[in-house]
């Protein structure tokens, strides 16, 4: 099955694509693939649940329901102006008449990018700078991102209004271990490297390296607590930042799903798993039976060790690190929930290694 980046001429054939704003629909069309499908080959059938949304290029797509009527829709047609049945689960079984050409965009990055165009009073364009690459890229990671999902629109409107802009030179030290927190970052422009420092490593353990639309400094935001880590720019480079109070009211709350001890259970009980982000001292005090143990500030470098798949019950001492771990996840697509008041206050049953 071949693919090729879609124009924004060929987004505006359809509906309700084009009704976006220049800008918006620029930035769409760079995250829109144009796929062929050979005659005969099903591009979905009933029953499935992805969340794509496929709109027909070329040729024509043959519609079968449960009860067997079918409706075959042509390329250029009225009907073809709209998504292929778009319903979730799948209502028909959708099969290529024909050598077909479609396109595939992200079901939920379609919503968030037609909810921000319609609540927005400016256009992405006006948050732009002149700099390459274009701002709509890391903006467009942004709301791509699943935990962005979660964010109310008026909240993206007023987190991207309260955004500051931020130059730097490569070795510009952005945030520094042991600060108190006071902003949350993305990056728009050049590259980033995150280290900690130990007391057997002054140098520092390389923790990740960033690029744009990449995010960093929620930690000490979330739990209060100082700077876990430092981050170094790698090249000249551009974030925009946004204030600790800013960002805990807009961002952080509408992405946490606190869930107490009870809720927790069941969770892990029906195939979750516990996740203890507090440190190798503390988890070995006491712990939840065959709970992972990954310090807080290891997340980033321990990412490919977790299962997209497994909803993690996230635990801490009281619920700090555990949010800020969660958020952490939530933007890379992981499932969470978040033990509210922490092993101290839930009651579990732990036990000691």
């Amino acid at each position: 099955m071949n693919s090729r980046n879609v124009t924004i001429e060929e987004l505006r054939r359809f509906s309700p694509l084009d009704g976006l704003k220049r800008e918006n629909i620029a930035a769409l069309a760079k995250k829109t693939t144009l796929r062929s499908l050979p005659s005969g080959e099903m591009l979905f059938r009933i029953g499935d649940a992805e969340k794509r949304t496929f709109y027909l290029m070329a040729g024509a797509v043959e519609l079968t329901d449960a009860k067997g009527t079918t409706q075959v829709i042509r390329a250029g047609s009225e009907e073809a102006r709209n998504p292929i049945g778009p319903m979730l689960p799948r209502r028909f079984n959708v099969k290529a008449v024909d050598d077909v050409e479609y396109m595939s965009v992200d079901t939920d990055l379609l919503d968030v990018m037609l909810t921000w165009d319609q609540t927005g009073d400016y256009e992405v364009s006006e948050l732009t700078m002149s700099q390459e690459p274009k701002p709509d890229d890391w903006m467009t990671t942004l709301l791509q991102t699943k935990a962005f999902h979660r964010v109310p629109p008026a909240n993206l409107q007023a987190i991207f209004m309260r955004m500051q802009r931020i130059d730097f030179n490569e070795g510009d030290v952005i945030i520094k271990q042991g600060e108190e927190g006071d902003f949350f970052y993305v990056i728009t422009r050049g590259t980033c490297v995150v280290t900690r420092e130990t007391p057997l490593n002054k140098e520092g353990i390389k923790l990740a390296e960033l690029g744009v639309g990449d995010t960093f400094g929620e930690e000490a935001l979330i739990s209060e607590n100082r700077r876990n880590a430092t981050v170094t720019m790698t090249s000249p480079g551009t974030t925009m930042r946004l204030a600790k109070d800013d960002f805990n009211r807009l961002l952080n709350e509408p992405m946490i799903d606190w869930v107490d001890c009870e809720a927790a259970k069941e969770v892990v009980s029906n195939g979750g798993k516990w996740l203890d982000v507090r440190l190798p001292s503390e988890f070995e005090a006491y712990h939840e039976q065959d709970a992972l143990n990954i310090p807080l500030y290891f997340i980033r470098l321990k990412l490919g060790t977790l299962d997209t798949g497994v909803t993690y019950v996230l635990c801490c001492d009281t619920g700090r690190r555990s949010s800020a771990a969660a958020f952490i996840l939530n933007e890379r697509g992981f499932k969470t929930r978040v033990l509210k008041g922490g092993l101290n206050l839930s009651g579990l049953d732990s036990e000691a290694s």
